[in-house]
């Protein structure tokens, strides 16, 4: 209960105190309770959920009051916190007024709900007059505002509850989906506190968007999230919610390209970056990435064989790695993109989402259970959307290797194009960006252009497309810019 204590016209408190008796076919709309079993029997839903109704008449009180106390309490109330749907109504009819710069007293709310035949949803027009005189002063409505909030939220948290609760009795469900579900829930329920009003962009008026590009531009340059290669850094220009794809045959370097990416925004530029991998053991991507810090070639490391200057070079790098916000994730037995989902809402839940995901490689991520038992070529078509869904929900760029299949291989030129993507046509319509991996010493080691490897940038949704050439260091298990230092 709040501090406000008013009576009904009548001197008696009732459900809704201080508002006047209705006939019962004037009396307005009031929410179910919430019903339902625990464990043990007790019907712990069969209550009124959290509200506190004095709190609402006081803020929509001082509201027909004063118009500073209308711009207090907007900065806190939207409307769907009221508990009350008249109180909702009063609300909406208030601010839509004070919006159009007209005075906003229970005279004028009176009209404007007459004329959109609302009058008697919240009681008429005496109810508005009533709410006025329960509130001695319009000073505390922000204050009263913040109540009514708490209490919004504490419903929101009894709903998640209980759709948790049932997804917990429903015996068609795993445990595996129930956690997820209710990780969703939780997730949910924070952004409902955490974004603004209409996180989603439904009633965003385009004055909002033009003054939000604004300050975008005038922050300076963005040249997208750093990368290892200078060129493919400008030319993909890669921010939060890509999904870049980097397609190449097996052995052709596609995790040395991303373990590079990870490597480079983790160790060089400090930001936490997180790598993935359904192929190869933690040990093995541990000797990559000392081989490749370290110039440390990858026999010595692999066949534990590093003499006294090979060390020498190990320490020099070693505290750097250390130091580094670089996570290698090796799944047992694989990995769903629902458990990498359950995974990242941990990590934003604990404020330690990396500024950059990469996985090696698409095709071998396991179909969840929605997929299960469909023919493979619309499981990764959902693997791919969902790689691209995790990428705009976490709003981070996602990277994620894909073979190629073997028609590259018959063609003469051995040139890999867009159409070799195996299995699926929709890991090309789902990425932002599609790399193809090509060297020509793979299948003719005698080349002149042995040790060279090109970034084929086949579709690139934000800007061209092109060749980036670079360095094929197999030995140091890197891929080295031509054009800086890496």
């Amino acid at each position: 209960m709040s501090s406000l204590t008013p009576q009904g016209p009548n001197g008696e408190g009732s459900l809704f105190e201080g508002e006047p008796v209705l006939p019962a076919q004037q009396r307005p709309e009031v929410p179910e309770t919430f019903r339902g079993e625990g464990p043990s029997g007790d019907k712990f839903f069969d209550r009124l959920p959290p509200q506190d109704l004095e709190a609402e008449q006081a803020v929509l009180g001082g509201m027909l009051l004063s118009r500073q106390a209308i711009t207090d309490v907007v900065e806190v109330l939207s409307g769907r916190e009221l508990y009350r749907p008249a109180h909702e109504t009063i609300f909406r009819a208030i601010v839509e007024l004070y919006g159009k710069g007209e005075p906003a007293d229970p005279i004028t709310v009176a009209a404007a709900l007459t004329a959109s035949g609302e009058i008697n949803k919240i009681g008429g027009a005496s109810y508005l007059h009533t709410l006025v005189q329960m509130v001695p002063t319009a000073a505390n409505a922000a204050y009263y505002a913040e109540i009514v909030r708490g209490k919004w939220k504490l419903r929101v948290a009894v709903e998640a509850g209980t759709r948790v609760a049932a997804m917990g009795y429903d015996p068609t469900l795993e445990p595996e989906e129930v956690i997820e579900g209710a990780a969703s829930e939780l997730l949910a329920m924070q952004a409902q506190f955490d974004t603004g009003k209409d996180p989603a962009g439904w009633d965003t008026p385009m004055e909002e968007l033009v003054e939000e590009w604004e300050d975008d531009q005038a922050a300076g340059v963005n040249p997208g999230l750093p990368m290892p290669y200078a060129d493919l850094q400008m030319m993909l220009a890669t921010v939060p919610g890509h999904l870049v794809v980097f397609a190449g045959r097996p052995g052709m370097g596609k995790s040395v390209t991303l373990l590079d990416l990870m490597r480079h925004l983790a160790i060089v530029h400090g930001r936490p970056a997180a790598f993935v991998s359904l192929e190869m053991a933690r040990r093995q991507i541990m000797n990559r990435l000392i081989a490749a810090e370290a110039e440390i070639g990858q026999h010595f490391v692999r066949t534990r064989s590093m003499d006294k200057e090979n060390w020498a070079k190990y320490d020099r790098v070693r505290q750097r790695i250390v130091d580094s916000p670089l996570r290698l994730i090796v799944p047992p037995g694989g990995i769903t993109v629902p458990q990498i989902r359950s995974n990242l809402r941990r990590w934003q839940i604990e404020d330690r989402l990396p500024a950059a995901l990469a996985i090696d490689y698409l095709q071998i991520i396991k179909p969840d259970g929605t997929s299960r038992g469909g023919n493979r070529t619309n499981e990764v078509d959902a693997i791919a959307r969902g790689l691209k869904e995790l990428a705009l929900e976490f709003d981070i760029p996602v990277f994620a290797a894909a073979q190629l299949s073997r028609q590259t291989t018959g063609r003469d030129s051995k040139v890999p194009q867009l159409s070799d993507l195996r299995e699926s046509g929709e890991i090309e319509q789902a990425a932002d960006a599609v790399v193809l991996l090509h060297r020509e010493d793979y299948y003719d080691p005698e080349s002149p252009r042995a040790g060279e490897i090109d970034l084929m940038v086949a579709k690139n949704r934000e800007g061209s497309t092109g060749i980036v050439t670079c360095a094929f260091q197999g030995r140091f298990s890197r891929i080295k810019d031509m054009g800086i230092e890496a």
